[in-house]
């Protein structure tokens, strides 16, 4: 019998400040009724002033540590997945690892904007495989209120700031309640699309001198239609393409976590896939885009709310820019 890679441990982290719509309409010209309808979102969690993307990490890494019955030394590899690090150096999983107490570690940051979570799980199992006594914590974080333009009001309502963590180890160990084998993971790219959702200002390609005042590129930029289009599309294609490599249909699928970017672009995905919106995770009325880390948190979420039940399949699916997107099949 194949063996696959463990998901140990799982934990999510979301600030706790709470902004609804009715706040938003007081900040910009939008209403309650408009986001909810458009997006499905109602509130989102805004990270405190000072609060960074290794701080919401700490918080979500310990709980999938503690979950896992691991101690942080135990790990041999830290990864965070993320497009608002703490700095460009160091890297935020070298902040997170001073943070954690525990040194030596293989620590480094990877973005693959909103998929970052299932590229970060591709990377994770390549270890294990390669390296079977190592134990790899994969945690997702955004801090994306400080790269929002909050005076653009169809970008503004849709972001909120959360972490998702889980600890990946061999199938050489023994698979206990409540963990995950890692089945597969199907991950693409397309960067002739990235010029439809960006974030460049302040980078190599767009860089800030001295005395430059910040410009609206800084911030997240997105063509919303387009982005929907290519969204639903690559999020159905992969998915079919995980579910046919081993022989399955969405009718297998116990459970699904999509990322949770608007509520009517993971409609759609369900639909296609013939998925019923009871097996659906939503936590975007609650959370907002919370990018990399959506599908991390609403994994963490579905498993602690007894939503996932031993042998239950579940898929798993981001799209992020890039345009990266992938889908990720587990077995509980």
């Amino acid at each position: 019998m194949k063996k696959y890679p463990l998901i140990r441990g799982l934990g999510r982290y979301v600030p706790e400040r709470v902004v609804t719509n009715a706040e938003m309409e007081r900040m910009v010209e939008t209403t309650d009724e408009w986001i909810t309808s458009r997006t499905g979102i109602k509130e989102r969690r805004i990270a405190a002033p000072g609060q960074a993307t290794s701080d919401l990490s700490l918080e979500a890494s310990k709980a999938a540590l503690g979950a896992a019955g691991m101690s942080a030394d135990e790990l041999t590899h830290l990864f965070v997945c993320t497009l608002t690090p703490d700095a460009y150096c160091p890297p935020s999983a070298c902040i997170m690892e001073e943070k954690l107490g525990v040194r030596g570690k293989a620590a480094m940051d990877l973005n693959a904007a909103c998929s970052g979570f299932l590229f970060g799980l591709d990377m994770a199992r390549a270890v294990v495989c390669m390296t079977p006594a190592a134990k790899v914590l994969v945690c997702a974080c955004d801090v994306l209120s400080t790269r929002t333009n909050w005076a653009d009001r169809r970008t503004c309502v849709l972001f909120g700031d959360g972490a998702g963590a889980a600890v990946v180890t061999s199938g050489d160990e023994e698979k206990r309640p409540g963990d995950a084998a890692i089945i597969d993971v199907r991950l693409h790219s397309d960067g002739s699309l990235g010029h439809l959702l960006t974030v460049k200002g302040g980078g190599s390609g767009s860089p800030l001198r001295l005395g430059d005042v910040v410009g609206e590129d800084f911030f997240v930029q997105m063509s919303g239609q387009e982005v929907f289009k290519h969204a639903v599309r690559n999020m159905v294609a992969v998915c079919e393409e995980v579910l046919a490599a081993h022989g399955l249909t969405g009718a297998d699928v116990d459970y699904f976590i999509p990322h949770q970017a608007n509520w009517r672009i993971m409609e759609a995905v369900a639909k296609k896939l013939g998925l019923p919106l009871e097996k659906v995770c939503a936590t975007v009325a609650l959370y907002g885009n919370t990018s990399a880390s959506s599908v991390a948190i609403g994994l963490a979420e579905s498993y602690q709310a007894g939503k996932i039940k031993p042998g239950d399949k579940v898929l798993l699916s981001a799209f992020g820019g890039g345009f990266t997107w992938g889908a990720v099949l587990l077995e509980f």
